[in-house]
Parts: structure tokens; C-alpha cells; sequence
């Protein structure tokens, strides 16, 4: 783990201990899941030892959830009242709408210093990023301008990168373009999901931000603006990305099982019925084939060999993955072992794309 900041003397500048009367930093979290629950729970922890006092919580409205679909509290809700702090849950901040309006009143009441964003899911515009003393920071999931938009962390995996990373970020009333405080950058690993990629990148962005608020004032003076030519959009993602191209290197493949892991999950068909990809190996390159892509060469104990695409058109031969978890239609998730020793997967079955 690497870390990217500015470098000042502040040796001048006053702490808590140096001043007992210092007015603590006002501070409005605005967050909803559990990669923003978890700074949210770390800065309450250090409100003394930050000198920040949370005065409110900004957080997207209940929504129906589970087989019930009965309405549900955010992450960041339920550590707001558990800690008995003040939940604000707007609609939108548009000042067009009688809402927006009464919802930048109301932001305006708590007289913030800062506001801390971390995956909020409602847009900010320039008014409400203009309130607070100190305005507004992001805590971006991504070694910015890498990755800009809603899913850093899975575009991240799926494009193959080598590391990935936080940036705390100066918002501005562009898309994740504001000028960047302090990045701190983690390894990407070998067999990183997109769910174990997400819980190192929330414990790195809570230390990350209490980075910064021991001393804003100064990692804002020397903030440093983004090269918009080096930026790319992390779109969010849909359901139909998990199914499986077998055309595809098995490369490719096997980071899209990483990368959409848990949600939505990489998926293919046999035999017209949907089963899920749940892992795989790394990619032997040395286990080559020439069958048609798709095709299961053979169903073992440790893993479930099936043909892939080409790394190229130079290629003679085509690429393969080695499975080790899969799971049926209707089933549960099951071993490359305990597949074998049924019935449900043969040698030479096709996997194949949805039949439209």
C-alpha cells in the first residue's frame, strides 16, 4: 500500500491540544451503504481525536427490500441511530422543487463546515456543495482519475488493473472531476472479487478521510487538479454483463467472474437452463485447446476445464478456464468435486448464450 499526498509544514498549526478552546470541525456525513456505514462509524470513534463534531446524517430514503418488501434502513442509517445522531433523508436538493428547497434550508440550519460524501446516490448540485465552510469531500473509491462514476471497484477488476485505490476528493458540480486531496493506492490480488476488493477499499477510505480531517485547511491548499485525458467512466453495472461470452480469452472471462461478484454474478446456459459461474482458477496459459468455445472439455474433481476464445488472432490455438464452482437452475452452489460425482455435467457439453 502506497500513499499519494501533498507535503506541508505543520508545525504551526493548531490541534486540539495545543488550543483546549478550538471549535470543533462541524461535520454532515452523507452516505447509504455499507462501504460508506463503515467511515461513517470510524469518524464517529474519533470525533475527539479528530476534533470533529457529526452533527447530521444525510442518507437516501427506506426502501423495500427482501421477499417481504418491507422498507429498509441504510447502512448508514442504522449507525446514525444507533449513535443517536440526526438522519436527514431528502428526495433531491433541486431548487425547482418545494422539497429542494426545504432540504438546502434544512442543511443550512446545521451551519456545517464540511460535508463528507461517500456513495450517497443523490446528486449534489453547486448550492448545496457550496454550504459548508470547508465545501464538500468525496471518498472515492478509485485512484482518481482512473476510474470516475458509479462502479469503480467492479470496472477496476474487469479491465484487468494492477491497483486500485482512495481518493479523497474536493467535489466540484462535475462527475467525480473535483481536485484531489490525498489518494492512497492497494494492490490488486489475484483472486480479489469485487466483494473482497470492496471491504479493503472501505476500511482504506475511513482512514483515508481521517487523514485529512487532522489537518483539511492544508490538504486543500495544496489540492491537485485531475488530467481529464487520463479519466474513464465506471458505468454502473446491469444484470446482462454477467453472462459469459465463451468467444472471449479466458482472461477476460475469469475477471468478469471476479469483478461481478456477488451482484449480478456471472452467469451462462446449458441446455437452455441458466447456471451460474461462482469461480474459477487463474488462467493456465499453457492449457490450450481447440475445441469451440463454450465446450466443457472435462468435468474433475478440482476444477471443470472448458474452452475459450482466442488471446488473438495470431493464436493457433484457443485459450481455456478451469471452473470450480458452479451452480445449477433451482439448485444450490456446488464443487467442481461434487459436480463431477453427478450426473448434471458431462465432457463435451456446450455452454452456450440465452437462446432469445
Amino acid at each position: 500500500m502506497t500513499t499519494t499526498a501533498p507535503t506541508f509544514d505543520t508545525s504551526n498549526s493548531l490541534t486540539d491540544h495545543d488550543n483546549p478552546t478550538t471549535n470543533r470541525l462541524r461535520v454532515v456525513f452523507a452516505g447509504t451503504p455499507e462501504f460508506a456505514a463503515i467511515s461513517f462509524e470510524s469518524l464517529i470513534k474519533q470525533q475527539e481525536a479528530l476534533n470533529i463534531e457529526i452533527v447530521a446524517v444525510y442518507t437516501q430514503p427506506d426502501r423495500k427490500a427482501g421477499r417481504g418488501q418491507k422498507l429498509s434502513a441504510s447502512a448508514v442509517k442504522e449507525v446514525a441511530l444507533a449513535n443517536d445522531i440526526a438522519v436527514e433523508q431528502p428526495v433531491t436538493f433541486k431548487k425547482s422543487s418545494a422539497e429542494g428547497l426545504a432540504a438546502r434550508q434544512t442543511l443550512r440550519t446545521y451551519q456545517p463546515d464540511v460535508m463528507i460524501v461517500a456513495a450517497y446516490g443523490l446528486i449534489l448540485p453547486i448550492g448545496v456543495l457550496e454550504t459548508p465552510t470547508h465545501g464538500c469531500l468525496n471518498i472515492h473509491a478509485s485512484l482518481l482519475p482512473r476510474w470516475r462514476g458509479a462502479a469503480p471497484i467492479h470496472r477496476a477488476l474487469l479491465a484487468g488493473d494492477d491497483e486500485t485505490g482512495i481518493t479523497i476528493m474536493q467535489m466540484d458540480k462535475g462527475l467525480d472531476t473535483g481536485d484531489m486531496l490525498y489518494k492512497v493506492s492497494e494492490s490488486i490480488a489475484s483472486d480479489d472479487t469485487a466483494a473482497s476488493l470492496h471491504d479493503k477499499m472501505a476500511a482504506l477510505g475511513a482512514t483515508a478521510i481521517s487523514t485529512v480531517l487532522k489537518d483539511l485547511t492544508a490538504y486543500q491548499a495544496q489540492a491537485i487538479a485531475q488530467n481529464d485525458s487520463q479519466a474513464n467512466y465506471a458505468e454502473k453495472l446491469v444484470k446482462t454483463e454477467g453472462e459469459v461470452d465463451w468467444s472471449q480469452p479466458a482472461a477476460a472471462i475469469e475477471r468478469q467472474i471476479r469483478g461481478l461478484t456477488p451482484w449480478p454474478g456471472a452467469y451462462t446456459f446449458l441446455a437452455g437452463q441458466r447456471v451460474k459461474v461462482l469461480a474459477s482458477l487463474p488462467v493456465n496459459t499453457s492449457q490450450q485447446t481447440n475445441k469451440p468455445a463454450g465446450t466443457v472439455i472435462s468435468v474433475g474433481r478440482k476444477a471443470i476445464l472448458v474452452a475459450c476464445g482466442k488471446e488473438s488472432d495470431a493464436e493457433s490455438s484457443a485459450t481455456t478456464l478451469a471452473i470450480t464452482h458452479l451452480q445449477f437452475a433451482g439448485g444450490k452452489p456446488m464443487t467442481a468435486e461434487q459436480i463431477c460425482h453427478g450426473n448434471q455435467l458431462n465432457d463435451g457439453d456446450q455452454f452456450t448464450s440465452e437462446t432469445k
